[in-house]
């Protein structure tokens, strides 16, 4: 005879936020990655874009805790909601970034533009505060056709759609 176990939903929706939590730690795991190791120097966009996943983590890591400590649904709903909306908040960054990179309409005044690492490192101290990051207007690289604020719009779609998707979805039965 076979037992059917009744699956419990906050840890299903413990899992999803887990998951959501760790996609949105690799999306801004990866821009570090390319700042880090490949060298891509972050502009002020750039910096500012990575804002809501560096939220947005944590606010996952606490729906996960509320959904595996069985909290008010409410409670779990909520933070996924403003999961979403961080990651909406952060698409739209992204698509204001990509068209100031396309040039369809002016950047912040604050993102002027760069000068060049040294290569001298008696020199480093004092390059540290003449350095500037790059122009929000120039591109560092383009995949696909797509720059960083690009692939950060499509990113953060996809999230915001999976974290309201659980925030908005029917009660468990």
């Amino acid at each position: 005879m076979m037992t059917t176990q009744a699956v419990n939903p906050g840890t299903g929706k413990a899992l999803q936020a887990l998951v959501l939590a760790v996609a949105m730690a690799a999306v801004v795991g990866a821009a570090l990655g390319f700042e880090h190791i490949g060298g891509y120097i972050p502009c002020a966009l750039c910096l500012e874009q990575r804002t809501p996943y560096y939220i947005g983590v944590p606010v996952m890591v606490a729906a996960a805790v509320s959904a595996a400590l069985k909290a008010p649904s409410l409670i779990t709903r909520t933070l996924f909601a403003a999961g979403g909306g961080l990651m909406l908040y952060g698409a739209g960054l992204g698509v204001y970034h990509s068209g100031v990179e396309w040039g369809w309409w002016p950047g912040p005044a604050d993102c002027a533009g760069a000068a060049g690492l040294t290569t001298d490192a008696g020199n480093l101290l004092a390059d540290l505060n003449a350095i500037k990051p790059p122009a929000c207007n120039e591109t560092a690289l383009r995949v696909l056709g797509l720059s960083f604020a690009g692939w950060n719009v499509i990113a953060s779609v996809i999230l915001a759609a999976a974290c309201l998707r659980v925030a908005f979805a029917g009660r468990a039965r």
